[in-house]
């Protein structure tokens, strides 16, 4: 029988552990690989080609979302699954728009993950019960999506990994080492930002990416809020 390959991306430490433990119990299943951040979610991912990538929004360098999207582009075989604390509208169909094959609730989703992988596995999108009842709701006639906050767009997948750094307090020539480019395209690419976004100020960047989605305000969750069943 064929094993499920998975690949974990999860930056806070006792969650992803939680969760290795979780699918180590079902012999199908066999985890490839494990990250911390967006970006080494994207390299491990380009590695082993997982058959799913279980993948968090909030994770620092590159967030899920745009991590989501590099992954698909690269390894259009693989499979998305977004496992958040948070059913935020913008996360929602951001991921969903980015590419994503399913939406878990972080602290629902223990007891049904390997359910979920499995089905995702075979071409079959899975959302917590709170997420489809908002993608319902979207779909309804009328229905105009209040308090949704806008998609990033137009930007390009460099300039939105530039202006994550920047939002988490990252200085020029860290974020260029970080990207491995220079200096001086980083300043490129922040102009660019500013100039797209119409803002000019880092604050004002920092609170467009928490708007857009593309960093987090996240609350921690504790190990026995996201399973009981392991904690």
């Amino acid at each position: 029988m064929k094993r499920i390959t998975i690949l974990l991306a999860e930056d806070h430490t006792f969650v992803r552990e939680g969760l290795s433990a979780l699918l180590k119990m079902e012999s199908e299943f066999l985890v490839v690989g494990e990250a911390e951040n967006g970006r080494q979610a994207v390299d491990l991912a380009l590695l082993h080609t997982p058959d799913v990538v279980v993948m968090d929004i909030a994770m620092p360098i590159l967030n899920g979302m745009e991590a989501t999207k590099q992954i698909l582009k690269s390894a259009p075989k693989t499979k998305v699954l977004i496992l958040s604390a948070h059913g935020d509208e913008a996360y929602i169909f951001q991921s969903i728009a980015m590419g994503a094959a399913g939406y878990l609730l972080k602290k629902t989703a223990a007891c049904v993950l390997p359910v979920a992988i499995r089905k995702v596995a075979q071409g079959i999108n899975v959302f917590s019960p709170e997420i489809l009842q908002k993608i319902n709701h979207r779909k309804k006639p009328g229905a105009r999506g209040k308090g949704v906050k806008l998609m990033v767009i137009d930007l390009t997948s460099r300039e939105t990994e530039v202006l994550q750094l920047v939002a988490e307090g990252k200085c020029n020539k860290e974020t260029a080492a970080e990207l491995h480019i220079s200096i001086k395209t980083v300043e490129k690419h922040r102009q660019s930002l500013m100039n797209k976004l119409n803002l000019h100020e880092t604050a004002s960047l920092t609170r467009y990416a928490i708007s857009a989605g593309i960093i987090e305000n996240c609350t921690q969750i504790t190990k026995a809020e996201w399973c009981p069943r392991l904690g």
